[in-house]
């Protein structure tokens, strides 16, 4: 290898990381951290005062804040990897999201307190229902062509 080449392969670029919190996104961080600190707040001081009430139902919240502080990092982070990690974590809280709605609408008494996905979202104006909705689509629209699907 010559000293050209040598130079050559010190230099290359390293790719840039897309970003994934232009535009729209900057308003899902923005709406996604304060789901972090409502359900992490939330389910903190529940756990701590009053686990006994309703155990279920404060682990499910706590569960939906580490959801939600993942997903927040990851569109802080950008690149093709957190976008498919939010993808994934998106999917998995809408499954979630419509998994807990539609229990604590079947069978009320499963949930003696509320959690932050119970009945959709209902306590937080439905923006757990809406909020991976919208990420999904907003990941889906922006993504590199070929990589929609």
């Amino acid at each position: 290898m010559t000293s050209g080449e040598a130079e050559v392969a010190v230099t290359e670029e390293k790719p840039t990381r897309t970003r994934l919190i232009s535009g729209p996104g900057i308003l899902l961080v923005w709406l996604y951290g304060v789901m972090v600190v409502g359900a992490v707040s939330r389910s903190a001081y529940q756990i701590a005062t009053e686990f006994d009430r309703a155990p279920l139902a404060y682990s499910l919240s706590a569960v939906a804040g580490l959801v939600y502080g993942f997903i927040t990092y990851t569109l802080v982070r950008g690149g093709e990897r957190a976008r498919k990690a939010a993808r994934v974590c998106c999917a998995a809280e809408l499954v979630g999201v419509l998994a807990v709605g539609t229990w604590t609408m079947a069978e009320p008494s499963a949930f003696p307190d509320a959690t932050v996905w119970s009945d959709f979202g209902m306590g937080y104006l439905f923006i757990p229902v809406l909020l991976p909705l919208s990420a999904l689509y907003w990941l889906r629209k922006n993504a590199p062509h070929g990589d929609a699907a």
